[in-house]
Parts: C-alpha cells; structure tokens; sequence
C-alpha cells in the first residue's frame, strides 16, 4: 500500500528546472538550493536562497527532477503552503515563494509580514 504525504511547501517544475540548469552549469551535482526566511525588508520578513551542499539536521529536503530543495526548521514554520517557484518576467529572472500566510508584500516580492 502506498501513502502519500502532502508536503508543507511545494517545489514548482519551473525552479527544479532552474536549479538543475544551475547545478549542471556549475559542474556539482552536490549543490541543492536553500530558501529560507530572515528579519528584515520593509515588510518585516524577507525570504533568500542560496546554494549550498549542506544539509543540517532538522532541514527539510524535497527532491525533484534529480536536484533538491532544502529548507531549515525555523524557516519552514512561515512557508507552510507556499510554493517556491521561478519566474522570469518583466522584473527579472528570479527564484520568489508564493506564500498564502503572508499578509503583505512590498513591490520587490521578497519580503513579506505575517
């Protein structure tokens, strides 16, 4: 029998892809991309992403078209329900979360307030 869990954060086609693409470029298929959630930004929060190969104990992984997501314990609890995605538009080309718990968001997209 299988079970499947609903994760708490999803991780869009699109920024799999991006990562994939960045990873393959970077020649280290140990680099997983980071997001995470710090103080700061004229909303209150601001979200960043990052390369890493780390993966600490307590991170939260999510593996998708052979490249993987990682996301901290304490980041986590603000991104529940968001999507983490890339976008390229005409502000840029950029990873962004779309996250249902935030209730506002400045101009630029990456931060936010609760």
């Amino acid at each position: 029998m299988s079970v499947e869990m609903a994760l708490p954060i999803e991780f869009s086609d699109a920024a799999a892809r991006k990562v994939k693409e960045l990873v393959t470029e970077e020649e280290n298929p140990a680099l997983k991309l980071r997001v995470y959630v710090t103080g700061g930004g004229c909303s209150g929060f601001q979200y960043g992403f990052t390369f890493d190969e780390k993966v600490n104990e307590g991170d939260m992984t999510i593996r998708k078209e052979d490249v993987t997501l990682v996301v901290d314990p304490m980041s986590l609890q603000y991104l529940v329900g968001g999507t983490v995605d890339y976008v390229d538009g005409l502000e840029g080309s950029r990873f962004l979360v779309n996250n249902p718990n935030a209730t506002t968001t400045c101009g630029c997209g990456s931060s936010f307030s609760i």
